[in-house]
């Protein structure tokens, strides 16, 4: 008998998507490595890093990211499609994947991105890696579609947040998932956080044109929203996906602290993903017989 063919589906979450990292850290430290890898929003980011052996790369340069440099990401432009244009956020992979095509990847990988003219889920894996990482990263309304054959496309979270079935399709024979929106809705709730108090400024604001704001409690920005209302339909998503098309395992890290636009914070990310994996190698060794 031959071993299983193994394929890894690497959820979307945006900077919580640094996890991923620490999961193929532990796997690959217990000798499990994937034969197909397949990625949806920083899931595709981080998988095609692996797929094209530039893990060290991305590791290091993520790690290194101050609260700073992610200000720096947000090159503003309201006449793209979104909040910013999402060319220095993802300017990275210009230099990570160069003009890397999907036939010249150590394995087999591919991601998922949403056509934006008619919803329909969109598997990409062919053509430039880049192009495809950008469109399957490209967070409505916050981030500027990627044109791709002619067609404008947009994150893959929002049909598919971790693409079990793409792996099957190229293959796989038993599947990990690595959901990252398990442990998001609800956590700051549970864990008795204070919410944000709103500025001197804003209350006055407030008064002046006849409105008191609800108790000192700040009203989220508009990053926050988008993001968060992101966050809650990919989680819900996913559970819908997951129930329909199961894994045979689900690495599932704790990363309800981390926002979704939290870059600077890969470390604390990171841990998280090795140490969820950590704690499911006994199942994960067994699927490999």
């Amino acid at each position: 008998m031959t071993r299983p063919r193994l394929g890894l589906a690497l959820g979307s979450g945006s900077a919580r998507g640094w996890a991923h990292i620490g999961v193929l850290r532990a796997l690959g430290a217990a000798g499990i490595v994937p034969d197909v890898v397949c990625g949806t929003s920083m899931g595709a980011f981080v998988g095609a890093a692996f797929a094209s052996r530039e893990l060290d790369a991305l590791e290091g340069w993520a790690r290194g990211l101050t609260r700073r440099d992610v200000l720096g990401f947000f090159d503003v432009s309201l006449g793209v499609g979104g909040l910013i244009k999402g060319e220095k956020l993802l300017g990275f992979t210009a230099r990570l994947f160069l003009d890397e095509t999907f036939a010249h990847l150590d394995r087999p990988f591919a991601c998922v991105a949403t056509d934006l003219a008619n919803g329909r889920e969109v598997w990409l894996r062919e053509g430039r890696v880049r192009d495809a990482v950008h469109a399957s990263a490209a967070l409505p309304g916050l981030m500027a579609p990627q044109r791709v054959d002619g067609r404008f496309l947009v994150d893959g979270g929002l049909v598919n947040p971790v693409p079990v079935s793409l792996c099957r399709a190229l293959g796989a024979d038993v599947v990990i998932a690595v959901d990252l929106g398990m442990d998001t809705i609800g956590l700051r709730q549970r864990a008795g956080d204070a919410p944000a108090k709103a500025p001197a400024w804003r209350k006055a604001v407030g008064r002046w044109f006849g409105r008191e704001e609800e108790g000192d409690a700040a009203p989220p920005a508009l990053a926050d929203v988008v993001t968060n209302s992101i966050a809650i339909m990919q989680a819900r998503i996913a559970r819908s996906r997951l129930a329909g098309e199961p894994a045979d395992a689900l690495i599932a890290p704790r990363l309800g602290q981390l926002g979704l636009l939290d870059f600077h914070r890969a470390g604390e990310a990171i841990d998280a993903g090795r140490k969820a994996t950590e704690y499911m190698l006994p199942l994960l060794e067994s699927l490999r017989e």
